[in-house]
């Protein structure tokens, strides 16, 4: 993940993503940098729109967030439902017992 993080950098500082300054970031880190591996994340992302993917990540990230709130909602939305159901059956029984009290 470290690797990635390390291109991300690159990206938002507006520098090339080689392996040279990938190996730079990692190192400068503390972790040992692998070269096959850099190597391999150059290889990766070399059709990628790093932009576009980090969008559609945030966005996707988002969505799981959004759901418990409207579930939540939903979930009111029923619970008012209900209690109205129940203050009609009472309002139809008191006016049942009008009838014959």
């Amino acid at each position: 993940m470290e690797y990635i993080y390390a291109a991300m950098i690159l990206h938002s500082a507006e520098k090339d993503i080689n392996e040279e300054n990938v190996k730079s970031i990692i190192e400068a880190a503390g972790i040992e940098a692998d070269d096959a591996r850099i190597k391999a994340l150059i290889a990766a992302l070399e059709d990628v729109d790093i932009d576009e993917a980090m969008e559609t990540t945030a966005m996707a990230a988002a969505a799981p967030a959004a759901a418990p709130a409207a579930a939540e909602a939903a979930e009111e939305e029923e619970e008012e439902e209900e209690e109205e159901e129940e203050a009609s059956e009472e309002e139809a029984a008191a006016g049942l017992g009008a009838l014959f009290g």
